[in-house]
């Protein structure tokens, strides 16, 4: 059992699936997330960042060259479809009867779940060619997949993720990432919500994935902005502040205008989890928030 879950379901606010980390959503917990949304773009407004939307999927292809296979592939998801004949149809049939296993019939097909609202980003940028002298940086927004089941809520299969990315030099991509752990302090603090940044690493897989992930802190590479949410009291990264230094420029064949290879760098908001944390510290009704925080979310209107 999970406590914030339960309530959360009580309240109406995320509809039970009966799949972990799988949740609808009310039209109330909606409107949070909707002024969530408008206020990352207003607080991004001076970035004049080109808005690119993509679907939750992305191509295989794309996909298997951005090598997340190789990091994280505990997490991926791929997109199967029936591609038998008649006759295996109704084996599928015949299966469903029985309460078998229905999914030999079952093949990839060349969509794969986004992983991050980023990775379609990349060959796009890649396809126009260098970049020009101040560099791009692209606003993005997915709903996004993780293959790990779990009953706390802030945990979710199927969530939404907002980034800003930064594609250009090193010293362009540090200075965007400084300055939006400092707007992203802010953003929270405005919010009234507990939060401290922290230093972090991705959960790579395997052995050799936790000397990928001392390496990366080692380096400095990922910081996350953590928000108490839980009633245990364990600390959820709600933002998170990137440096992947070449790594993507180099698997893309992204440039500089000096024919340099491009670094790239994103700040990732979860807006699940901001919402989570507003409903967590401010309670269930958004109309009983405190007055500074309503005025922030939908005072503008």
């Amino acid at each position: 059992m999970n406590k914030l879950r339960d309530e959360l379901v009580e309240a109406g606010l995320l509809i039970s699936t009966g799949i972990q980390g799988l949740f609808g959503r009310s039209e109330k917990f909606e409107r949070v997330v909707d002024a969530l949304d408008a206020y990352i773009t207003r607080l991004g407004a001076d970035q004049h960042a080109e808005v690119l939307r993509f679907p939750p999927a992305m191509s295989r292809p794309e996909f298997e060259r951005s090598e997340y296979l190789k990091s994280f592939p505990q997490l991926a998801g791929t997109v199967h479809s029936f591609c038998g004949n008649e006759h295996d149809h109704q084996r599928v049939l015949q299966c469903l009867d029985r309460g078998d296993d229905w999914t030999e019939s079952q093949k990839p097909t060349y969509v794969v779940m986004t992983p991050a609202a980023c990775y379609p980003v990349y060959p796009v940028v890649a396809q126009r060619g260098a970049l020009p002298a101040d560099g791009r940086i692209v606003d993005a927004f997915s709903y996004c997949f993780r293959h790990e089941p779990s009953l706390d809520p802030t945990r979710m299969q199927l969530f939404r993720m907002r980034e800003y990315i930064r594609i250009g030099t090193p010293e362009q991509i540090l200075a965007f990432r400084q300055d939006w752990i400092e707007r992203g302090t802010r953003m929270i603090d405005s919010l009234r919500l507990p939060n401290s940044i922290d230093l972090a690493n991705d959960p790579f897989f395997g052995r050799g994935g936790k000397i990928v992930a001392s390496s990366q802190r080692d380096q400095n590479l990922k910081f996350e902005l953590l928000i108490p949410i839980e009633y245990d009291g364990r600390l959820t990264a709600c933002l998170s502040f990137n440096y992947h230094m070449d790594h993507f420029g180099l698997l893309w064949g992204i440039k500089t205008e000096d024919a340099a290879v491009a670094h790239t760098g994103c700040v990732g908001f979860g807006l699940e989890r901001l919402t989570l944390g507003l409903f967590r510290h401010h309670g269930l009704d958004p109309h009983a928030w405190p007055q500074a925080v309503r005025d922030v979310l939908w005072g503008h209107r």
